[in-house]
């Protein structure tokens, strides 16, 4: 779920996977391991994308809607 949320984000907005991630201090290929489900981000990387995409951490988690 958090894989799709991601990627959901991040193109709505037009960035790219390495543009996410020199925004939030990780390489592409870890943006693209999350988006793809092959692994999950951190609850420190959690916290920078919620804030970075101005959304709930609940909500990358799907925990909300």
């Amino acid at each position: 779920m958090i894989g799709a949320r991601i990627k959901e984000l991040r193109t709505d907005r037009g960035i790219s996977q390495r543009e996410l991630g020199k925004a939030i201090g990780v390489s592409q290929k870890a943006v693209d391991y999350w988006e793809r489900g092959v692994n999950e981000p951190k609850a420190s990387y959690i916290t920078l994308l919620a804030n970075y995409f101005e959304v709930s951490a609940d909500y990358l988690l799907g925990l909300e809607d």
